[in-house]
């Protein structure tokens, strides 16, 4: 592009961040409709955040200023343009083998003891919660792939969920650009597992038919396919709700996992203050909650 040609561009970008810039009312509409449809609680001073989530989506949706956005949400109630919008305020932040020590908990503790717990059934489930492009879950595919070759016989349900049809796509799709792939994947597993596609990388179908994903929205109740977890993420996601949703969460994922399940949550995050049945528990360098 010439640099004239860029000028105009850019220009013409500021001048839609000011056009499509949210005025009080027009927040607390989009701050309240998050919240009723995921418990996501948008704080003053998010207006930044708002404006730059769903700037796009306004003007993908013909609308060139965020008002037009939330008068088309009041008048016509549309399931597809509040689902836009919700998913567009989610947070899809995720990396192969984030906060390693979950990791490696997982391989050099919690999965031995569970193999041999669940010696007769030779079943075991992991459930990663708002799973995003799908990393966290892919990563602990390839970690029992690597490690725990006896749950090859096994009934193993490896399944990721989030709020996002639209992320949820992605992670079954087991496609990542060059940025993601750099970011926690060990060379070694991306020669093995991966393969080039053009400027992305696909990964191996053994691995990506490991995992199951669907859509779930976390303040919605559980389905009961989430019965008698062996193991749950549920790692920097309840930093966005407020303490009552998180109880609430909590004690959900509480009824879904085994009496003698692990539960991960994320490092900034504690049941401290909360009514919730479970323990904290050390291994290794990691944190992990027990049920109680």
């Amino acid at each position: 592009m010439l640099v004239e040609e860029l000028s105009v561009a850019l220009k013409e970008y500021k001048s839609n961040m000011t056009t499509l810039s949210l005025d009080t009312q027009t927040f607390n509409y989009i701050s309240d409709l998050v919240r009723s449809k995921s418990a996501i609680v948008l704080d003053k001073g998010k207006d930044y955040l708002v404006e730059s989530r769903l700037v796009p989506v306004a003007l993908e949706c013909g609308f060139d200023t965020l008002e037009k956005l939330v008068a088309e949400l009041r008048k016509s109630n549309s399931q597809s343009l509040v689902k836009k919008v919700v998913e567009a305020m989610t947070t899809n932040e995720t990396s192969f083998y984030r906060d390693l020590h979950p990791f490696q908990a997982l391989k050099a503790t919690v999965l031995p003891e569970l193999i041999e717990r669940r010696g007769k059934e030779r079943t075991l489930s992991i459930w990663s919660n708002a799973c995003s492009s799908g990393q966290e879950l892919y990563s602990i595919a390839m970690l029992i792939k690597e490690n725990f070759s006896e749950l090859a016989s096994w009934k193993l349900k490896l399944i990721g969920t989030d709020l996002s049809s639209k992320i949820l796509e992605r992670a079954k799709s087991g496609v990542f650009n060059q940025t993601e792939m750099n970011r926690g994947l060990p060379m070694q597993l991306l020669l093995k597992y991966f393969t080039k596609d053009g400027v992305q990388w696909r990964i191996a179908e053994e691995i990506r038919n490991m995992i199951d994903v669907q859509a779930l929205n976390l303040i919605e109740p559980f389905p009961s396919s989430m019965q008698k977890m062996d193991v749950v993420f549920l790692r920097n996601v309840l930093i966005y709700f407020s303490p009552e949703m998180k109880t609430s969460i909590l004690n959900k994922v509480h009824a879904s996992l085994a009496k003698d399940g692990y539960l991960f949550m994320g490092n900034a995050e504690t049941i401290v203050n909360l009514n919730v049945k479970f323990e904290k528990q050390l291994i290794g360098n990691a944190v992990c909650f027990r049920p109680t």
